[in-house]
């Protein structure tokens, strides 16, 4: 390992990571917008994250987030320097960040990620990597402390695109589950019985499995949160020709709904709550 990392955005992933990274001994600064000065190598600012580190791993909520990290982090890119950016973000804001990143002289390699806290504690998180072969390469021992698969995708454009694809089927399969379950419920059907009959059936998936125990004990603690997916799918409605996806369309009212009725803090199994 003869790289250091610090990462930008301790949420409920980015601080699982941080500790991953510090265990194994590469983790050179860590910096949240909502100071936790008792984190392992926590520093006063991004910039000194940047300057600590060779690698920045960003991991905040939304372009706009992204977009003031680079601005805060700028002065000390050059070469030498790679940003590595984590963040479910739209082809268009990763494109604009790349050239800004490059023209600085540093190297910016698209990394979103698939998989939630659990995945993450347990180092099994997925990347989508968007950026060059050797760039991947020069990364690669760092993301396999963290993550159990890294799939190289291509460009960045197609690494934002395809992480937004992934959540949308997510979601889709979340709201549907929701439904399924509120219409067995109603019927008089126990949820033991639901969770085992399934299990035997073609539509059995990842998201059943890990939405179980939520949906059974209702309890919404986030693992990936309402307000987060509902960001996720207004940034898939906006990639080209997504504009009429009756599924997309869908799920994010659905979203948009279980925001406004308090629930955006809560996981987005919570989509069940909604429903009568």
């Amino acid at each position: 390992m003869n790289k250091t990392i610090g990462v930008i955005g301790l949420g409920i992933i980015g601080s699982v990571w941080a500790r991953h990274y510090n265990e194994a001994g590469v983790l050179a600064g860590a910096w949240n917008r909502s100071a936790k000065p008792d984190f392992p190598q926590w520093k006063p600012t991004a910039l000194d994250v940047a300057k600590a580190s060779d690698v920045v791993q960003i991991v905040v909520a939304d372009p706009p987030a992204v977009q003031n990290v680079i601005e805060a982090i700028l002065p000390v890119l050059g070469p030498g320097k790679i940003v590595i950016q984590s963040s479910t973000i739209d082809p268009v804001s990763s494109t604009e960040f790349k050239k800004r990143v490059e023209a600085a002289g540093a190297r910016y390699l698209e990394a979103p990620f698939t998989g939630s806290k659990p995945a993450a504690e347990q180092k099994k998180s997925v990347y989508y990597l968007g950026g060059d072969d050797a760039l991947i390469a020069d990364v690669e021992p760092l993301l396999s402390l963290v993550s159990e698969f890294r799939y190289t995708i291509g460009t960045n454009v197609h690494a934002t695109t395809l992480k937004l694809a992934m959540n949308l089927n997510i979601a889709g399969q979340m709201q549907a589950l929701a439904e399924t379950l509120t219409l067995v419920r109603n019927s008089g059907v126990a949820d033991d019985l639901f969770f085992k009959v399934i299990k035997q059936n073609v539509s059995y998936s990842g998201v059943t499995a890990l939405k179980e125990p939520k949906l059974k004990a209702g309890e919404f603690s986030p693992q990936f949160s309402v307000k987060h997916m509902l960001k996720d799918m207004r940034l898939a409605s906006r990639v080209a020709a997504c504009d009429e996806f009756p599924l997309l369309d869908t799920v994010r009212e659905c979203l948009h709904h279980a925001d406004q009725a308090g629930l955006a803090d809560e996981d987005f199994s919570a989509l069940i709550k909604l429903l009568k």
